[in-house]
């Protein structure tokens, strides 16, 4: 029986040694899984920073060389306007006299198309 008793609390210290390798994989998986989830989180702060400053760069380049173009508008619309107003000044007197001549030089001429009926 002393064999039995024996080979009992052999068995009670295997199960207990085998519960204690068990647990102590389960903390080791958890810090594990604990340590690469900080880590995937490090890679993506490191990913969503990097990203983030190609935005950036991006945005800044657009965003110049869009004022740089709206300068470039604008001075072509002033050109454009001054231009304008030149071809105005020159052309005004001109115009003017040729309205004034087609208004005030009427020739009375019987139109084409007016039949006259005794």
């Amino acid at each position: 029986m002393t064999s039995q008793s024996q080979g009992i609390h052999q068995l009670l210290q295997a199960e207990k040694r085998a519960k204690d390798k068990l647990e102590e994989a389960k903390k080791r998986k958890a810090r594990r899984l604990r340590q690469a989830k900080e880590e995937a989180m490090a890679e993506i702060d490191q990913y969503r920073m990097q990203i983030d400053q190609e935005f950036r760069q991006k945005q800044a380049k657009i965003m110049g060389s869009q004022s740089n173009i709206s300068e470039e508008i604008e001075a072509q619309a002033l050109g454009k306007i001054k231009e304008l107003s030149r071809s105005y000044s020159n052309s005004m007197e001109s115009v003017i006299n040729q309205i004034l001549g087609m208004v005030c030089d009427v020739k009375p001429e019987i139109h084409a198309n007016y039949r006259i009926d005794n």
